[in-house]
């Protein structure tokens, strides 16, 4: 199992819309790098959901629930989704802020790549944001 991190704007789709619909495609990838992480990504991952715009927080986790498949709106072999479900929302959101400040979170694509939409956290980062 590997961990991930899902960017989202919560006014598009929140971590609250993906409780509500218990399961949806996490669409909307466009970026090269982006995407190869996306499809590197297997059934049974764990993807922490990050609000970003004014919240900039981790809010919950949620467990992917297929392998990459092509986005059946798009229809271009390129862009790929997968399928999420809600797992827990996290006790306490955390803000990018709190990340920023934690000298050995420094190397986390979140504080030096923050363009990306999905990326992998290591089982560190993974326990700072998730404990």
């Amino acid at each position: 199992m590997a961990y991930w991190l899902f960017k989202t704007e919560p006014d598009c789709y929140s971590y609250g819309d993906l409780e509500r619909d218990k399961k949806t495609a996490w669409d909307g990838v466009g970026n090269n790098l982006a995407l190869k992480y996306l499809r590197q990504i297997e059934k049974g991952d764990l993807a922490i959901i990050y609000h970003t715009g004014d919240e900039r927080s981790a809010i919950g986790v949620a467990e992917v629930v297929s392998k990459p498949y092509v986005d059946p709106k798009l229809n271009d072999p390129k862009l790929v989704v997968v399928d999420v479900k809600p797992k827990r929302r996290l006790s306490k959101p955390v803000t990018l802020a709190q990340v920023k400040a934690n000298t050995k979170m420094a190397d986390f694509l979140l504080v030096t790549n923050s363009r990306l939409s999905v990326m992998p956290v290591t089982d560190s980062q993974w326990s700072f944001l998730t404990d």
